[in-house]
């Protein structure tokens, strides 16, 4: 039997050389570099590296200087780590409900809820391109605008992603999230960088990215080991190593957009027919970042027949009103999103990365098959 696991890192000799190259010059700083061709691959003003996609979001809010009380609008199914990074500040989430075929947060309810809420505690709403598929944007900027409220990207699933020729990062948004993963739970390298092209923002946020510290080689004549304090920071900077793998990851995205995009198109065609599936709704630009597909019923018996053919299957995502911390915080019921909540029972995503083989893309698409025709 096969074994086909939902993720693996697709690395090549340009990430080992790139490493190698780190390994032997570790003075050179690859994130400067690393830095300049993201901005320069996005058409963005400023790119700040971190740690992760959830450190640059943390560094974002930190740098936005958000407060106890704030209020942030976020998808009910987005990735949990944006409410969470909210709640850091003791800000509040507030939750909205999504489409049914795209995932996407409602426009509509999201209007609805920020003429509730229209007020200075609410700062900002962030928009989620979901699985790797272009929000409509345009509708959210002229909300935003109305409100004074800022647009923060999610573009964690987005790297790569263009909306009306542009790409994401580069447009009327006030921050975007990005994050660049070599797997999910343990990763083998992972960084996250936050676009702005808001000076004040990207001032700030370079600050506080290491502790606040201000060398005296930029600040000064005096000797360049000593240094300054200038505000209360933190750790967000990545590692030399985790750049490195980065950046050949970076230098290799639209590769490997391509070939997610060959498998999602391959899953189409194999799969469209199967009963009791429903493939993935295209409507705007789509790099298949995820491929997530519905099974009309009992879910979590399909996943558990494709593991036991050595297929592994994810979730994305939970809604958050579902997650005991939210549901307890917020008192919210299982009711209160019911298009997520739908949704969230019959979703599953299957394999999908630049290293699956043809052979391995071909043994999905018949054990699906087999597994679909044989429901009843």
């Amino acid at each position: 039997m096969k074994k086909i696991p939902y993720f693996i890192p697709d690395i090549t000799e340009v990430e080992k050389k790139a490493i190698a190259k780190v390994l032997e010059n570790p003075s050179h700083n690859i994130v400067y570099e690393f830095e300049e061709e993201f901005k320069k691959y996005i058409g963005v003003k400023y790119a700040i590296s971190a740690l992760s996609g959830s450190a640059a979001f943390h560094l974002c809010l930190f740098a936005m200087d958000i407060k106890r009380g704030d209020k942030i609008i976020c998808s009910v199914n987005c990735h949990p780590m944006f409410p969470e990074m909210i709640r850091h500040f003791d800000a509040e989430p507030i939750f909205v409900d999504i489409y049914e075929d795209t995932f996407e947060i409602s426009f509509d309810k999201a209007r609805e809820i920020i003429e509730k809420n229209a007020s200075k505690k609410l700062r900002a709403i962030v928009i989620s391109h979901i699985a790797g598929q272009v929000c409509e944007m345009e509708c959210f900027y002229q909300l935003a605008q109305k409100y004074n409220i800022k647009v923060i990207e999610d573009a964690t699933m987005a790297l790569g992603l263009t909306y009306n020729g542009i790409k994401i990062g580069n447009h009327k948004s006030y921050a975007t999230i990005f994050s660049i993963v070599l797997d999910s739970f343990n990763p083998v390298a992972q960084a996250g960088v936050l676009t702005t092209g808001d000076e004040e923002l990207a001032k700030a946020a370079i600050l506080l990215r290491y502790h606040g510290i201000v060398s005296e080689r930029v600040t000064s004549m005096r000797p360049q080991y000593l240094y300054d304090v200038v505000g209360i920071g933190n750790k967000y900077n990545i590692s030399y190593l985790d750049t490195a793998l980065c950046m050949g990851q970076l230098q290799r995205i639209d590769f490997i957009i391509k070939r997610r995009q060959e498998i999602a198109k391959y899953y189409i065609q194999s799969l469209k027919n199967a009963p009791h599936l429903s493939m993935p709704v295209v409507k705007r630009e789509h790099i298949f970042l995820h491929f997530i597909i519905k099974i009309d019923k009992n879910r979590d018996h399909f996943a558990k027949e494709l593991k036991d053919c050595g297929i592994e299957t994810a979730l994305h995502f939970v809604p958050l009103h579902l997650l005991t911390y939210y549901k307890s915080k917020y008192g919210l019921r299982i009711n209160d999103f019911p298009i997520s909540l739908k949704n969230y029972q019959q979703i599953l995503s299957l394999p999908i990365y630049s290293a699956m083989s043809g052979e391995d893309v071909d043994y999905v698409c018949k054990q699906v098959l087999r597994l679909a025709n044989g429901r009843v």
